[in-house]
């Protein structure tokens, strides 16, 4: 749960003595003010509201209209549940219901510090595209499972179906299927009679369709994000190939590939810019929860500033504290100038005090 992980608040990210008596801490603090504006979801309520308070921000929560009764009820049960406690101040939590509300939130960058959008791929774009604020999210989830020459044909198999047909609504699941030349006419026609049996729809490349009976995919299919039960399905020349493959048509989501060479594995992950790259896993497995983190605030496909699911630490930034003894920088310049340690130690932040 959220309330049993560590508090990430205070942390001594690093600890470095400069000089004698003059030490540097890089602490975890909050981000501030965070903004979150979803669809559809009142567990995206609960999530957010939880992750927001245990590492001390405050929150304001825009949900969509079609779930305003719900989103309502939780929202009044968090605020009840945190109304008496000294240590949380009133007012932590703010729900938005009118839908005016939404632009005036996207202009709010002085008040403000971090936009979390959670919504189909035109919702998160709009806000992005309407907002000053710094936007936490993605756009897209267009995730690959590529099957290796060295893939256990059995494994990829029940990945691929996992992958796919486990929850194929949400952004985790794979919606482009890679398939190396030297396994495909073993492999496809195993993948597909799984799929087909679940109702899902293949679309392939013309190099699949002269080795199973499916319809054909458009270059479009490379770049779609189904959310459903569809698949596109392309045969590669090599790994170098589905690398390209994805670097070209991908979102940065989540690849997973299937091989039993470890060498490979490892060019195919360090290759991938990707948030999350699996070896012989389903992309499902790309989650806050199932990551350990409790719960989620969203997938962020960015690099700025966090990555991947979203927990506690992807909603702390950090700061520095210096501790000195009267230091003056005139005595580390000049013609003679005193060198630094730059000495990193195991010690914890405590106002007035020297750790080492």
């Amino acid at each position: 749960s959220v309330a049993g992980q560590d508090d990430p608040l205070g942390e001594t990210l690093v600890a470095r003595e400069l000089d004698a008596d003059l030490e540097l801490y890089k602490l975890a603090v909050p981000i501030g003010v965070v903004g979150t504006v979803f669809e559809s979801r009142p567990d995206a309520l609960v999530q957010i509201a939880a992750l927001a308070l245990k590492s001390g921000n405050s929150v304001m929560l825009k949900g969509g209209s079609e779930a305003s009764e719900s989103n309502r009820v939780l929202f009044e049960l968090i605020r009840e549940a945190t109304a008496d406690h000294d240590a949380i101040p009133e007012g932590w939590a703010q729900l938005v219901e009118a839908r005016a509300d939404v632009t005036a939130m996207l202009d709010m960058d002085d008040a403000i510090d971090l936009l979390m959008p959670r919504g189909s791929s035109e919702f998160v774009e709009y806000i992005q595209d309407n907002t000053s604020i710094p936007v936490l999210g993605h756009t897209e989830g267009i995730c690959h499972v590529y099957v290796d020459r060295e893939a256990d044909l059995d494994m990829a198999t029940e990945v691929a179906f996992d992958a796919k047909v486990q929850y194929p609504a949400v952004c985790n699941a794979v919606e482009t299927l890679l398939v190396h030349e030297a396994v495909a006419e073993a492999y496809l026609p195993q993948i597909t009679k799984r799929y087909a049996a679940e109702g899902v729809e293949i679309r392939g490349d013309e190099r699949t369709r002269e080795i199973v009976d499916v319809a054909a995919a458009s270059e479009a299919d490379w770049e779609t994000e189904y959310g459903d039960l569809v698949v596109a399905v392309k045969i590669v020349d090599s790994l170098d190939n589905a690398i390209d493959h994805i670097t070209t048509h991908g979102s940065k989501h989540t690849e997973s590939i299937i091989s039993e060479d470890a060498d490979r594995a490892g060019r195919f992950m360090r290759s991938l810019d990707s948030a999350s790259v699996f070896h012989n896993a389903s992309t499902r497995f790309s989650d806050g929860y199932r990551f350990g983190l409790g719960a989620e605030v969203g997938i962020s496909t960015g690099k700025i500033h966090a990555r991947g699911p979203v927990g506690l630490e992807g909603l702390t930034t950090y700061k520095y504290h210096l501790e000195g003894d009267g230091h003056l920088v005139a005595t580390y310049a000049g013609d003679d100038p005193r060198p630094f340690t730059h000495e990193e130690f195991d010690g914890e932040w405590v106002p007035g005090e020297l750790s080492k």
